[in-house]
């Protein structure tokens, strides 16, 4: 089974997109499953490096880097270069990405979940 999540959510501030890398990683634990995972407006945020967290706070950057073992992480290009993010390499595991490759992660997947 091919499970996509899209995140839309910026890394702090809600939890959604914390939800939906919880969502991928318990996900990912399961057999016969394979899990994309897309960021997308502000969820692009979430796959700058050297991200600084308060001590008991989750880190979102060691959470993509745990998912990448297992998944295709795509961060949306557009998203990222209307942030200004556009020179900087996303954090291991996560590669610019286009909204064809959503597109064909959508048709090819048996289920799509959006946060």
């Amino acid at each position: 089974m091919i499970i996509t999540i899209i995140a839309n959510d910026p890394p702090y501030g809600t939890e959604r997109t914390y939800n939906a890398f919880r969502t991928a990683i318990y996900l990912n634990k399961r057999d016969n499953i394979t899990v994309n995972l897309f960021l997308m407006a502000d969820a692009v945020t979430t796959a700058v490096p050297n991200q600084k967290t308060p001590n008991g706070y989750y880190n979102l950057e060691k959470m993509l880097i745990l998912i990448s073992k297992k998944s295709k992480i795509g961060a949306c290009g557009s998203c990222m270069d209307a942030r200004g993010l556009g020179g900087i390499t996303p954090v291991t595991g996560v590669h610019r990405s286009s909204m064809d490759e959503l597109t064909d992660w959508i048709i090819e997947s048996d289920k799509v979940i959006t946060y």
